[in-house]
């Protein structure tokens, strides 16, 4: 199953709209705030929810008397945050691909602790994205083939998530490398391009955080 999360982060409705019509989800799950973007869109979640400390009441009551509607509310003060608790309902209704909108915006805290929120779908080999008009973002433990017809902008940025990811080897890239450690603190895998049909990032330990992006 095909899902998606929206979040309560910055959505470009536009963008959004066209990219749920290319991807055709089948289940759509929407995290506190994230409800303004359905309302707007005019399109309707699975399942809504959250605190709600930051949803519009008046959108909320809305989907409320929709009786299809899955509802989950919780208390304010609590040990993770909607989106934490969106990407776990994902993986127990055993999704195969999971993408996030909404997950980057303002809140530079948030964005980067959603980075880190992917490992829960690394750690059960479910593809996980986290996407806006400018980046599509994964975390990568295995090796991982792009094509150049297929990639999200220009860009490759490889980042590492743990404090050492050793034995990365780049093919088909601009800046090759071969059986290389990248150290937790580098800028080395930043901005590197595709140049060959596919390109093939490889590596034999470590998490590293893949980001495809385009000006």
């Amino acid at each position: 199953m095909k899902t998606l999360l929206v979040t309560g982060g910055t959505v470009d409705a536009s963008f959004a709209v066209s990219y749920i019509r290319q991807q055709k989800f089948d289940y759509m799950i929407a995290a506190d705030s994230g409800i303004h973007f359905f309302i707007q869109a005019r399109l309707r979640p699975d399942e809504v929810l959250g605190d709600f400390d930051s949803a519009d009441p008046s959108q909320l009551e809305a989907l409320r008397k929709d009786p299809g509607i899955i509802f989950h509310q919780y208390q304010p003060e609590k040990d993770a945050v909607d989106t934490e608790l969106a990407l776990m309902l994902a993986l127990e209704k055993n999704s195969s691909e999971i993408h996030i909108l909404g997950g980057m915006g303002t809140r530079l805290d948030h964005m980067l602790g959603t980075v880190r929120l992917l490992g829960f779908a690394l750690e059960r080999g479910v593809p996980c994205y986290m996407v806006d008009p400018h980046n599509r973002i994964r975390l990568i433990k295995e090796r991982t083939v792009l094509t150049k017809a297929g990639q999200y902008g220009n860009y490759v940025s490889l980042i590492p998530l743990t404090m050492q990811v050793s034995g990365v080897t780049l093919t088909g890239f601009r800046y090759p490398l071969h059986n290389y450690t990248l150290d937790g603190f580098t800028s080395l895998g930043i901005s590197n391009e595709i140049e060959q049909e596919e390109a093939v990032i490889a590596l034999s330990d470590g998490i590293l955080i893949l980001v495809e992006a385009r000006d």
